[in-house]
């Protein structure tokens, strides 16, 4: 892996924690959260065109090249909204959790990946079982933070697992900051509801 894409992943971890730290201390509300979506959205227009001073800057230091002439801040932009999406559709504390399974077990998952892995989950080969099994380990951890053992586990597996097959709508890939949280918060509600645990 490339010393860019761990920056990248980096990157993502940090921001994950923080984001999900300013949740939890009631800074960061689900209406401020959509207006940082709204204004992530407005400045992707505007740096297709030209040059913000900062964000442009960041976009160039953690964007992905192709990315940029396309959809400039597509992964902040699909993260802030899986987050928001955590927000409303779960309870607090598997919203937090879900969102910890985004911000380390993505991240990890492609870290050790791309630099440990050798055996193909999916049939591109740009997904690694070590990565996964790594990925797995971290949300689990995170997602402890707020949820019991067995909500983390089965969030954490089903949301990484997901990630790893790469799913398809309308032929264009599901962003895995979307699916990752709605899929781990989702099992942790179902296991919440039908085992009451």
């Amino acid at each position: 892996m490339s010393r860019f894409e761990n920056r990248r992943q980096i990157f993502h971890i940090l921001l994950g924690v923080i984001v999900v730290s300013l949740i939890y201390f009631n800074i960061l509300t689900s209406i401020i959260i959509f207006w940082i979506l709204v204004a992530g959205v407005f400045c992707s227009f505007l740096c297709r065109r030209f040059n913000v001073p900062v964000i442009s800057w960041l976009l160039r230091k953690y964007e992905r090249r192709d990315v940029i002439g396309n959809f400039p801040g597509k992964g902040a932009i699909f993260f802030t909204a899986g987050v928001l999406l955590a927000l409303q559709l779960f309870r607090r504390d598997i919203a937090l959790a879900s969102i910890m399974i985004l911000a380390l077990g993505d991240s990890v998952s492609h870290i050790v990946g791309k630099n440990f892995g050798s055996t193909n989950v999916n049939g591109n080969g740009k997904k690694k079982l070590e990565g996964t099994i790594a990925g797995i380990a971290a949300g689990f951890a995170g997602a402890l933070l707020f949820v019991n053992p067995w909500y983390a586990l089965v969030g954490s597996t089903g949301g990484l697992f997901v990630e790893a097959l790469e799913f398809d709508l309308n032929k264009r890939a599901v962003d895995d900051n979307i699916i990752v949280p709605l899929v781990a918060g989702t099992l942790m509600v179902l296991v919440s509801f039908y085992f009451g645990i």
